[in-house]
């Protein structure tokens, strides 16, 4: 059996207000944009996670809400405090505890980017590498039959994206589109 990780950044979030915690800082107009072309793009891909765990900060809720609303997706989210700002060995041990064939994590850096490069068995050249940006997602396959099987370098990268690439793609192709 093959299960599933979605692990995602998420998107881009707002400084503008100072005084706000960042526990509670929303995306910027950049992020959402973003968050809806991931959207968009784990449809097109029929990357559709059944089980879905996120942190509980209003930038990762809403960086869920609006790719759960682009892709249609219909998995309730649990949202936990513990993946607030959380190292890579919390997300894995929140992952040992899943139930779903493929489930979606929406974090934070440094631990996405430390998990995103440790779960996979060879990490890619790409961005994974060097740093994490915000919105970008990884699809990890395991070949085990449940999460608490996993370990790290245990996984094989499947997909790879940032959300500047995906809106590039989109304006070229809507350029293309109207200049036929």
């Amino acid at each position: 059996m093959t299960l599933r990780l979605i692990l995602t950044r998420h998107a881009k979030s707002s400084w503008d207000d100072p005084l706000m915690t960042d526990h509670d800082r929303p995306l910027n107009k950049r992020g959402r944009a973003s968050a809806s072309a991931l959207g968009r793009f784990l449809a097109a891909k029929v990357y559709i996670p059944d089980e879905v765990v996120i942190s509980s900060s209003e930038r990762t809720r809403e960086t869920w809400e609006l790719m759960s609303r682009e892709a249609g997706f219909t998995a309730e989210p649990d949202f936990a405090s513990s993946l607030y700002l959380a190292e890579p060995d919390v997300m894995l041990n929140i992952l040992k505890g899943c139930s779903g064939k493929t489930v979606m994590l929406v974090a934070h850096n440094p631990g996405v980017s430390y998990m995103a490069q440790a779960i996979v068995d060879t990490p890619p050249a790409m961005h994974i590498s060097d740093r994490y940006p915000t919105g970008a997602t990884s699809v990890v396959d395991f070949d085990v039959e449940s999460w608490d099987e996993i370990t790290w370098r245990s996984g094989k990268l499947v997909d790879f994206v940032v959300p500047r690439d995906l809106i590039a793609a989109e304006e070229q192709a809507t350029a293309k589109a109207t200049a036929a």
